[in-house]
Parts: structure tokens; sequence; C-alpha cells
């Protein structure tokens, strides 16, 4: 099968390693209009446990229950009327996701510059919002199975060598933001934030 979705066993794994594995994987949208795909450039870890800036560090509420069940699947929620993807991980009960941040676009950018009102490709899908707004990404897909294959998914095409994984603090959030648990693909053109955290 053409890029076979990544397994559960994946993602059933603490959230740093899956941030920093699920960099140069592909994400793959399938809708009726077509279908937009990238390669996955800059994520973010967000920790089950002494992380503040977690959603589910209070507990289980109606928002972040996706984020408490079984791993491998999307957690999808709003933040200024946008919406942002992430990929639960550990066991189910746990609370720990992934948040996409950005991709490099590589097929559908016709499709991706109309629903992002004919943005140059670099602003195509670059930050957490713009990337579901091209790849048409909303709360319906909120507890969607990243596994299945369909709709919405991630595989992997190559893994990245260490050597070309950066890191840093989290970008937007107003606490636990000395946590360097934002990791991107260095050199990449599509990354999201000031230019002085794509260094590291």
């Amino acid at each position: 099968m053409m890029n076979r979705s990544l397994p559960r066993k994946f993602f059933n794994r603490d959230p740093v390693t899956v941030a920093r594995e699920m960099l140069g994987a592909l994400l793959i949208r399938e809708t009726e209009a077509g279908v937009t795909e990238g390669r996955i450039v800059e994520t973010e870890a967000y920790l089950a446990e002494g992380d503040t800036a977690c959603h589910a560090h209070r507990g289980p509420t109606r928002r972040n229950a996706a984020m408490f069940g079984a791993p491998g699947h999307a957690y999808v929620y709003t933040i200024h009327a946008k919406f942002c993807l992430n990929a639960v991980t550990q066991a189910a009960g746990t609370g720990s996701a992934v948040l996409i941040r950005a991709i490099e676009p590589l097929s559908g950018l016709e499709l991706m510059s109309q629903r992002r009102q004919n943005r140059p490709p670099r602003d195509l899908t670059r930050g957490p919002a713009r990337l579901c707004q091209a790849l048409d990404v909303d709360l319906d897909l909120n507890g969607w199975d990243l596994t299945r294959g369909d709709k919405l998914w991630l595989a992997r095409e190559k893994r990245l060598p260490e050597n070309r994984i950066g890191s840093s603090v989290r970008i937007g959030i107003s606490s636990a933001q000395d946590l360097k648990l934002r990791f991107y693909v260095r050199s990449s053109g599509f990354l999201s934030g000031p230019a002085r955290l794509n260094r590291s």
C-alpha cells in the first residue's frame, strides 16, 4: 500500500520520542476536493506530567477528551477561531500529545493555496493554524484514528538522522515556557516562529 499509515505502536510512546520521530514523516489529508500532503518539519511535545501548558494537566474535560483516548488519534482544538492538530501519544488515559506545528507542502499545492487565499508556498503550512486551514482540518477530525490510512494520516518516508533535528523552547504559550520541547528540521524553509529559535 502506498503511503502506509504509521502504526499505533509508533504513537504509544512518550511524546518527546514521538515528536522527534514524526519529523520527516508525511502528513496526508484526503477530501472530496483532492489530496494534500506535506512533510512534517516542526513539532511540539506536550507531557502528561509536570507540564502546565499541556491541555490535559488538570485532568479530562469535554474539550480535551481525545487526549485521553488511545494513542494514534487526532486531538484537534480551537484557539482564536483557528484549529490546531495534535497526535495523541502514550496509553489511553495518560493525556499527552504532539502538536504538528509546520509541514513542507509537497502535493496538492493549488488546493492548499485556494484554502489559504492564494498565499505563497512558504506561507501555506508554516504554523499550526495555517496547516490546518491548508489541509482542511477542523473539529470534525477531533478523535480521528490516524492509523486508519484514510481522510487524515501520517506515513513514513525515511527517518531523519539526529544531526538534522534541532530543538528549542515552545512558541506562543504562557506557562512552562522554558521547556525545550519544540523540535524542527534544521535548515527547513518552512518553519514557524522567530529565526533565533531555529538555530540550535
